[in-house]
């Protein structure tokens, strides 16, 4: 990683290797994978199920440790990290979203997208703010009072995608989120994950069986043997 700042990827998997122990036996699900995430770029990850890519994600995501390799985000090494540590790194640097969409069901759509900030440490006012914005610009601007279950799933996932971009981050990291939704749908809420990649330059790792989708996206990469394939 001994490239100028402007040169650096927002995240580096460098000779990923993690295996898990199911009794006698040893199964090795990333095998010296490597993989750059560059800002304002979207990344496909196109594979079977079971071939590793929720794997990939968390480790990608500081939420999972390898057990040999380099994760790099921003050109910092974070191995040696504490769990406070790489925590402060997942609350400003990345942002996730997944299959389901998670959202805490006792609170509005802008109070879930206010409480990463508010953990963050922002004031109220400035949450409120941000996450009216945020909001709006997904199209959910009528939305913000209403609470997960008077939302379609679109509109949830849409919520969930601007909670995952809330304290800005430079990678945005999502596991099949578009996997519960119908084809109409998925559409809507892949365009609008697609329009932040654009307006805010966030790196995006998205885990996919919609092939459709991913041929949109800048590029395709796939899990063979371990290790990560550019397709294409």
């Amino acid at each position: 990683m001994e490239q100028g700042a402007a040169d650096v990827p927002v995240i580096y998997l460098h000779e990923i290797k993690r295996q898990y122990v199911q009794g006698e036996t040893t199964l090795t699900i990333l095998d010296g994978a490597k993989l750059a995430l560059w800002p304002g770029q979207s990344v496909a990850l196109v594979a079977p199920s079971g071939a590793g890519k929720s794997t990939l994600l968390h480790i990608a995501g500081l939420l999972e440790s390898a057990d040999h390799g380099e994760v790099y985000v921003g050109g910092a090494a974070t191995s040696g990290l504490s769990d406070v540590e790489r925590t402060q790194i997942r609350r400003t640097d990345i942002g996730f979203v997944y299959q389901s969409h998670r959202l805490l069901p006792e609170f509005s759509a802008l109070e879930n997208v206010m409480l990463p900030q508010m953990i963050r440490g922002l004031k109220r006012g400035e949450t409120v703010k941000r996450a009216s914005e945020i909001l709006s610009y997904l199209g959910l601007g009528e939305r913000i009072k209403h609470r997960p279950a008077e939302l379609s799933g679109g509109e949830q996932q849409r919520v969930a995608i601007a909670r995952a971009v809330a304290n800005a981050p430079r990678a945005l990291l999502a596991d099949e989120p578009t996997g519960n939704l119908d084809p109409h749908t998925a559409d809507h809420v892949f365009g609008a994950l697609m329009q932040l990649v654009k307006a805010t330059r966030v790196a995006m790792l998205i885990a996919t069986h919609n092939m459709e989708l991913a041929s949109r996206m800048d590029r395709r990469v796939s899990l063979v043997d371990g290790q990560v394939v550019e397709l294409d």
